[in-house]
């Protein structure tokens, strides 16, 4: 009975907030804003300055990676022992049970522990797992990156609970946008990847300083953020409607089908192979196989390559499906990275394959693929968008507009990471606060 009540608590304030700012968050007068201010600038700089340094010599660490597998092609059959060193470098550091970017939501959610060690894991595994040709990408590591160092900058100044989680966002808003090189989509995906329909604007604010200063730092040090040109946009139409609508439905079916995928992988590797050490060995063994009978080292990393290929309209067909077979055998066996790249690579492939059958622009098709595939399976919309915005230019606006709209809502309750929560319904104005899929 008392967790109904509080429950049903909560889901008044929600739906009032005014009392529940009037009930529990006192009025500040100017002087306490500018104190505020200040403080959140002080911590924002020095969050993205020394987040996007560590992140661009992540970036550095994965590139250096990707050349050296890329001319040493043998190096892959390395990967099996590649997997039982971050087996055990985890074991070494405690952490018998890694959540991955889930453990960053759930300590922006209730304040759960990220140990210091986090950073330095997920940076030396993620690199490890590139170099012997692991289909991961970089920036889900890099939230757990941030996010673990931002936490511990907090504990380092021993801000208070509310603040430790807004620091925590603002180092994942300074890793993402170092990596990636879009700060816009790096403050805003920090605040809405938690809980779905619910804004933490009280870290607006930090994270947009965090994400500013990283990008500007990580372009100090060499990082070139991404960017693709669609040069072909027709004038938006009934016609083009429709065929923008198809597309994003069916993304939304493709991020649902890899969501399950990633996770059914992860259970059945689990199931079959309790012991850490032989399923990490089996699965990169699997990996290292299936790479030498295709013929083709297209699905291994993380495929900016490959995206770069679908906007052109040259990536091969069957690429958005065996990239989510790739990286689901990756994944799930345990090796770490990230799912948001292959999402990209995913979404561009499937659009690529999309323009290829109906006759459409490879480009355009491929960055309305790319964005469906980004808010599917994180259901971030509004990150969504922007990321169409820096990536792909503003021209595309009501393409990337309608796609991200239908993709968040034909997507359902679906997710990456299962500690994130549906506070509002997709489809109804009613909050249900529910787990995701």
């Amino acid at each position: 009975m008392g967790k109904k009540e509080s429950i049903e608590g909560v889901h008044s304030k929600l739906s009032n907030p005014i009392n529940a700012i009037i009930e529990h968050v006192p009025d500040l007068d100017f002087v306490g804003r500018v104190r505020v201010f200040v403080r959140w600038i002080f911590f924002g700089v020095l969050t993205g300055a020394v987040v996007g340094a560590i992140g661009a010599a992540f970036y550095h660490g994965i590139i250096f990676a990707t050349d050296f597998r890329t001319s040493h092609d043998i190096i892959i059959v390395g990967l099996p022992f590649a997997g039982l060193l971050i087996v055990f470098l985890y074991r070494l550091c405690k952490d018998y049970e890694d959540k991955g970017t889930n453990l960053v939501i759930k300590s922006i959610q209730e304040g759960d522990n990220l140990p210091v060690t986090k950073a330095p894991l997920i940076f030396i595994s993620t690199v490890l797992t590139h170099l012997f040709g692991g289909s991961t990408g970089r920036e889900s590591a890099a939230l757990q990156m941030g996010g673990s160092l931002g936490y511990n900058i907090g504990r380092l100044f021993k801000l208070k609970e509310g603040n430790m989680k807004i620091i925590t966002m603002c180092g994942m808003s300074a890793a993402f946008s170092a990596l990636f090189g879009t700060p816009m989509t790096a403050a805003f995906m920090a605040m809405e990847i938690e809980n779905v329909g619910v804004m933490y604007y009280s870290a607006l604010v930090p994270c947009v300083v965090s994400a500013l200063v990283a990008s500007g730092v990580s372009r100090y040090l060499g990082i070139v953020g991404e960017v693709f040109s669609v040069e072909v946009v027709p004038d938006f139409s009934v016609y083009q409607a429709i065929f923008t609508a198809l597309l994003a439905i069916w993304c939304a079916v493709v991020s649902v089908a890899f969501c399950s995928l990633l996770k059914f992988s992860g259970k059945t590797y689990i199931k079959l192979l309790p012991n850490p050490y032989i399923r990490v060995f089996v699965g990169g063994c699997i990996v290292a196989s299936l790479t030498f009978l295709s013929g083709t080292r297209i699905f291994n990393g993380a495929g900016i390559d490959v995206i770069e290929m679908a906007i052109k309209g040259d990536a091969p067909y069957y690429a958005f499906l065996v990239k989510m077979i790739f990286t689901a055998l990756t994944l799930g066996a345990g090796y770490k990275g990230g799912e948001i790249v292959p999402a990209l690579y995913i979404g561009a492939t499937f659009g690529c394959l999309y323009s290829q059958i109906l006759g459409f622009d490879p480009a355009l098709c491929a960055a309305i693929g790319m964005g469906a595939l980004f808010c599917g399976v994180t259901n971030c919309p509004i990150s969504s968008l922007f990321i169409c915005f820096e990536l792909f230019g503003f021209k595309g606006m009501p393409y990337y507009l309608l796609a991200v709209a239908l993709s968040y809502t034909f997507s359902g309750y679906h997710s990456l990471y299962s500690s994130q929560k549906i506070v509002y319904s997709k489809f109804h104005n009613k909050y249900v606060n529910r787990e995701t899929k």
